[in-house]
């Protein structure tokens, strides 16, 4: 008997592990629509500190580490340049960093010195008039790589369906 309690224990600490990477899976964005538009922008012209990389996206995450650790206030951003399923991984392209200021603020000369530090470059966007952008949740590392394979498919056929 004492068997069979210890088989059912097991079996339940299984059913209950698989049912807990199965909801961190979920809440990283499995089931998440990615919602892509077409319209005026969400921000103004920016400047940013980045780092840009050649290789596959995975690589990515270690660049938003990189500034984060520098500055954990400041909102992150992502330039992908190559869809992942077109292009060789280790020919991908992509800029990783940090908005260190939007629309007519100036960012400070101390945020600037500190990113130049640590390797990252110093760029200015202007405004731009029209966009296509989607929106993917960012909630754990897993997030990434659901949105690297899910992403560039729904840009590619919005703009395809929308011309």
């Amino acid at each position: 008997m004492s068997d069979w309690v210890l088989l059912g224990l097991i079996a339940a600490l299984v059913m209950l592990l698989l049912l807990t990477i199965f909801g961190f899976v979920v809440y990283s964005g499995l089931f998440t629509e990615v919602v892509v538009s077409a319209g005026s922008p969400p921000v103004g012209s920016i400047t940013l500190a980045y780092k840009f990389r050649v290789g596959p996206y995975g690589e990515s995450g270690q660049l938003f580490t990189d500034g984060c650790s520098i500055s954990s206030k400041l909102c992150s951003i992502g330039v992908y340049y190559d869809n992942p399923h077109t292009v060789a991984p280790e020919k991908c392209r992509f800029a990783i960093g940090r908005i260190l200021s939007e629309g007519d603020a100036k960012p400070s000369e101390e945020q600037i010195k500190r990113f130049q530090k640590y390797g990252f470059k110093i760029f200015s966007f202007p405004a731009p008039s029209h966009v296509v952008m989607a929106t993917f949740p960012f909630t754990t590392p897993l997030s990434i790589h659901l949105a690297v394979n899910r992403v560039h498919p729904a840009l590619d056929t919005y703009i395809k369906v929308s011309k």
